[in-house]
C-alpha cells in the first residue's frame, strides 16, 4: 500500500446510496475505511470495519475518541435526511450534528480533513428546511478553520436505486410524463463513480495541501440537461421511449407529495414528499469546471452512465414494482382495518348471523365476531406503520391461514358461498407475501 492509501478514513452514513458505494470503492483502492451507520443490512456488512453505532446520539467526547483511537485522517460525512419525521430531524442531522462533529475533530488532537456531502445551489434559492440546514452546515464548516472540502453532487446516478433515483426509474418504466414545467427543470446528474473518484483524490492529499483545502465544488456533468431529458435516458435503457404517454396533471404531484407526508408520519420514507417535490421544482444545476480543472476528472454524462446500457430484468422489475409497493401496503392496511371495522360496527348482526346460520356454537358467536374484528383492525394498524409492517404482514398471513383452516373444520359450508369470500383469501395471502418480500428499501 502506498503512503497516500495508508490514510485512514471514517465514513459516516455508510448505509446510504453515496456512502455505501464510496466505502466499497475506497477499499478497492486500498484505503483503510471505517464505515459507520446506525444499522447495516446483512448484505452490506462486508467487513469487520463496518460498525453499527448510533452516531447521531453519540456525545462529543465519544466521537472524538472514535476519531483519535482509530487514527483517522479523513472524515467523510454522508449523513442526511430529506425532511422531519419519526426519528428524523433535519436541523439535528444537518446542522447540529455537523457542529458537534467539528468540535469532536478538534478535540481528537488529530489533523483531519473533513469531506462533507452537501447539495447544489445558493442560499438565495433555499426554500425548504432540508436545503436551509444543509447550507447552515456549510457555513459552520467554512468558519471552522480546519481542512475541508464541501462537495455538492448533482442528481446521483448509481447502480442501486433509492429515493429520488428510484422514483425517476419508476417514471421511466411507466407511460407517464411529468407536467411541462417540471419536465423542463434543469437537472444536471453525476455518476456516483465520479463522486468516489473525487473523494479518493482528496483523501490522497496531505492535510496541509492548500490545493485540497477550503474547497466548495459542484459535482455534475457540465452539459445542461432537463429533468425530462434525464428520464428519457432511463426510458431508452428500459426500452419504453417509444410508448405513448399520459401527462401527469400538476395537482397529482402535490397530492402525491401530501400522501407521502402522511406516510412519513407513519415511519415510511417515500421519495415523493413535499420537500422532494419542492427541490425537484427548484432543479439541480451548478458549475463543475473548478472541480474538473483541479482533479482532472471528466464527469460521465447521463448518456454514458445510463443511456449506453440496456436495463437488466431486475432493473425493470424494480422500476415497475416500486410505485406498486406503496399501493400494496396502503391497500392491505385499509383492507384489514375496514374489514374489521365493518364486521364490528356496521354489519355486526350480519357477521354474527353468518356464523349462527352455519351452526357455529351460539356461545362463541359474539366473542368470535368481536375478537376477530379487533384482531383484523390491529393487523391493519401494524401494516400501516413502517416499524411494525413486517410483523403485521406475517400476522395477516397466519390469521388468514387460520381462518381458512378453522372455517374448513367448523363451518365448511362457507367455502361454497356464492361470492367466494374464503376462496378470495388465497390471493390476499399471496399479496401479503409479495409485500413482505419487497419490504426492504436498500
Amino acid at each position: 500500500m502506498n503512503e497516500e492509501n495508508s490514510r485512514k478514513i471514517l465514513m459516516l452514513g455508510a448505509y446510504g446510496l453515496i456512502g455505501r458505494f464510496v466505502t466499497d470503492d475506497l477499499r478497492a483502492r486500498g484505503f483503510h475505511v471505517v464505515a459507520i451507520a446506525r444499522r447495516f443490512p446483512l448484505s452490506q456488512k462486508a467487513s469487520a470495519l463496518d460498525l453499527e453505532m448510533p452516531v447521531m446520539s453519540m456525545e462529543r467526547g465519544s466521537l472524538a475518541r472514535l476519531i483519535g483511537d482509530r487514527d483517522i485522517d479523513v472524515v467523510v460525512n454522508c449523513i442526511g435526511v430529506l425532511q422531519d419525521g419519526p426519528g428524523s430531524d433535519v436541523s439535528a442531522v444537518h446542522r447540529d450534528f455537523v457542529a458537534q462533529l467539528l468540535q469532536a475533530i478538534g478535540d481528537s488532537g488529530r489533523a483531519v480533513r473533513l469531506i462533507h456531502i452537501s447539495i447544489p445551489g445558493t442560499a438565495d434559492d433555499d426554500r425548504t428546511a432540508f436545503s436551509q440546514t444543509k447550507r447552515e452546515a456549510e457555513r459552520l464548516i467554512a468558519a471552522s478553520g480546519m481542512a475541508y472540502a464541501i462537495l455538492r453532487p448533482g442528481f446521483v446516478i448509481a447502480p442501486s436505486a433509492y429515493g429520488g433515483s428510484a422514483m425517476l426509474r419508476a417514471l421511466a418504466a411507466f407511460p407517464i410524463d411529468l407536467p411541462a414545467t417540471e419536465a423542463t427543470t434543469p437537472f444536471q446528474p453525476v455518476d456516483v463513480e465520479d463522486i468516489a473518484e473525487t473523494i479518493a483524490w482528496l483523501a490522497g492529499r496531505d492535510t496541509g495541501d492548500k490545493t485540497a483545502d477550503a474547497l466548495v465544488w459542484d459535482l455534475m456533468q457540465p452539459q445542461p440537461i432537463t429533468l425530462g431529458g434525464v428520464i428519457e435516458q432511463f426510458r431508452r435503457s428500459f426500452g419504453t421511449a417509444d410508448l405513448p404517454r399520459i401527462v401527469l396533471p400538476a395537482f397529482m404531484l402535490d397530492l402525491g407529495a401530501d400522501s407521502g407526508d402522511l406516510a412519513n408520519r407513519l415511519g415510511w420514507m417515500p421519495p415523493m414528499r413535499t420537500t422532494a417535490i419542492a427541490e425537484l421544482r427548484r432543479g439541480v444545476s451548478g458549475k463543475p469546471h473548478a472541480w474538473m480543472a483541479a482533479t482532472g476528472i471528466v464527469p460521465k454524462t447521463i448518456t454514458q452512465a445510463v443511456g449506453q446500457r440496456s436495463a437488466t430484468i431486475q432493473d425493470k422489475w424494480f422500476a415497475r414494482l416500486f410505485p406498486v409497493k406503496a399501493l400494496m401496503i396502503a391497500s392491505l392496511a385499509v383492507f384489514w382495518i375496514a374489514s374489521g371495522f365493518i364486521a364490528l360496527v356496521i354489519s355486526y348482526d350480519a357477521a354474527a348471523g353468518i356464523l349462527t346460520s352455519h351452526a357455529f356454537p351460539p356461545a362463541l358467536v359474539a366473542p368470535f365476531t368481536i375478537g376477530t374484528s379487533l384482531m383484523d383492525m390491529s393487523i391493519g394498524v401494524l401494516i400501516a406503520f413502517r416499524r411494525s409492517c413486517a410483523a403485521g404482514l406475517i400476522a395477516g398471513i397466519a390469521v388468514s391461514l387460520a381462518y381458512m383452516l378453522g372455517t374448513a373444520i367448523l363451518t365448511p359450508n362457507l367455502w361454497i358461498e356464492p361470492l367466494g369470500a374464503l376462496v378470495k383469501t388465497g390471493p390476499a395471502i399471496v399479496l401479503m407475501l409479495v409485500a413482505l418480500l419487497t419490504l426492504d428499501n436498500r
